[in-house]
């Protein structure tokens, strides 16, 4: 017959393993629940970048009616499209684009390309689909008489000629990064320019984050570093390349805009003039 002392040993022991066992079973459903959310993030940034597009559908139906809200949205998707489809050609993971009311869409990427002249064409393929999503639009309001089709298609035009302004981050800059880095400052002073004589909060707001990234990539362009050497240093005949694909880009945009030149009235009817 077991002593008293032996008893509560035992019963200790009993007590410690029961506790062992319980912190087992939670550390394994913990492990198990986080297995089960790495698994549906793939699925949760979808689910994200569709809730951040209705979102922007919503903050854009209030000025221009849901129609066009919608396919304002899809011509933006279309843009970013681009840029994620480049980016996997270099090799390169792109989060799904992410929708802001009233300042665009973006994704996010550990890099745009190991050198300026990936960077150039990772730029250059947003307003390349996003000018072939407007014609679309152009093609599709001439066939069926649509003034709504011919309001996106100016807008998508417009919007991808202003995304060619040469001033990083927008997409004009990723292509002077290949072709002539010092045209930052020239873009830049475009947009101070754009933004005194329009003026409104989103020019500010992009003019500002222009002002930072420009003084940013100019600092680490001082340093003459190996690396930076490395990465800006192009061919003449890809700058060829990268100048004829902008220059072409600007205009045909500036051609679609001319052919689809419209007028607002009270922000939610639009005609072809």
């Amino acid at each position: 017959m077991p002593t008293p002392a032996r008893a509560r040993a035992r019963n200790l022991r009993g007590r410690i393993g029961g506790a062992l066992a319980a912190v087992g079973a939670l550390v394994a459903k913990f492990f198990s629940a986080i297995k089960g959310v790495l698994l549906l993030l793939p699925k949760l940034k979808v689910l994200t970048s569709a809730g951040t597009a209705f979102v922007s559908i919503a903050a854009y139906s209030l000025f221009f009616g849901w129609t066009f809200a919608v396919g304002f949205v899809v011509l933006l998707f279309v843009h970013e499209l681009g840029h994620v489809i480049a980016l996997r050609r270099e090799g390169i993971k792109a989060s799904a684009p992410m929708f802001i009311p009233f300042l665009g869409a973006l994704i996010s990427a550990r890099s745009l390309g190991d050198n300026a002249l990936a960077e150039a064409r990772v730029g250059l393929a947003g307003p390349v689909l996003g000018s072939v999503g407007a014609a679309a639009c152009l093609a599709i309001g001439e066939a069926a008489d649509s003034d709504l089709f011919r309001a996106l298609a100016y807008i998508g035009f417009f919007l991808n000629l202003f995304n060619l302004l040469p001033v990083v981050p927008l997409d004009g800059g990723r292509a002077m990064a290949a072709m002539a880095p010092w045209m930052w400052f020239v873009g830049l002073g475009v947009l101070v320019a754009m933004m005194l004589v329009f003026p409104n909060f989103v020019l500010l707001l992009i003019a500002l984050f222009a002002a930072m990234e420009v003084w940013r990539r100019w600092q680490a362009r001082k340093t003459r570093s190996l690396e930076q050497a490395a990465y800006y240093r192009v061919s003449a005949r890809n700058r060829l390349l990268v100048g004829a694909v902008y220059l072409g880009l600007i205009v045909l945009l500036a051609v679609g805009m001319d052919h689809t030149h419209i007028l607002s009235s009270q922000g939610h009817s639009f005609r072809h003039l």
